[in-house]
């Protein structure tokens, strides 16, 4: 399959899954809803995050957080696709799972932009406690950036293994 085809694909379908969820939630429960899973460990709950991940830059206000948040959005986004051009100019060896991390970035990262360009903040809705410790809620967007990033490091890790 071309690059840009699977890159296309993969990056709607998380775009479509991460919309789908959010609208889900948006219906189903009110702002700050919580509804047990596993209680003292899991919770879906209904949280509308105008920062960035994890509730950072959220004590930033008005058009200026939308500006930068944008703008990083949409530099990450232009940055991956430069790189899914020429992966060679960034010291990286062009492979299907290069390409599949890359678009799980690119997907989750449209997902957010797509809140926060239409709704202003970000809908977020998965909770989970390690004992005493609260872990920020987050979404499927944000999961698939993160699989993105381990899928990275793992190309790297291989590159470097197979360089020896």
């Amino acid at each position: 399959m071309n690059r840009w085809v699977r890159t296309a694909v993969i990056a709607a379908a998380i775009l479509v899954l991460d919309r789908i969820t959010k609208l889900y939630i948006q219906a189903a429960l009110t702002a700050y809803d919580t509804h047990p899973v596993i209680a003292g460990f899991f919770n879906i709950v209904h949280v509308e995050n105008p920062g960035a991940a994890f509730g950072m830059l959220d004590g930033l206000h008005g058009a200026w957080r939308t500006i930068l948040l944008t703008g990083v959005s949409i530099a990450v986004m232009s940055g991956i696709l430069f790189v899914l051009h020429r992966p060679s100019s960034f010291g990286l060896k062009d492979s299907v799972l290069l390409q599949i991390a890359l678009a799980t970035v690119l997907g989750g990262a449209l997902g957010n932009l797509w809140d926060r360009a239409f709704r202003g903040t970000v809908t977020d809705f998965l909770q989970f406690f390690f004992g005493t410790y609260e872990f920020p809620s987050f979404n499927v967007a944000d999961i698939m950036i993160n699989v993105g990033a381990g899928l990275l490091l793992l190309t790297q890790w291989r590159n470097g293994k197979q360089s020896v």
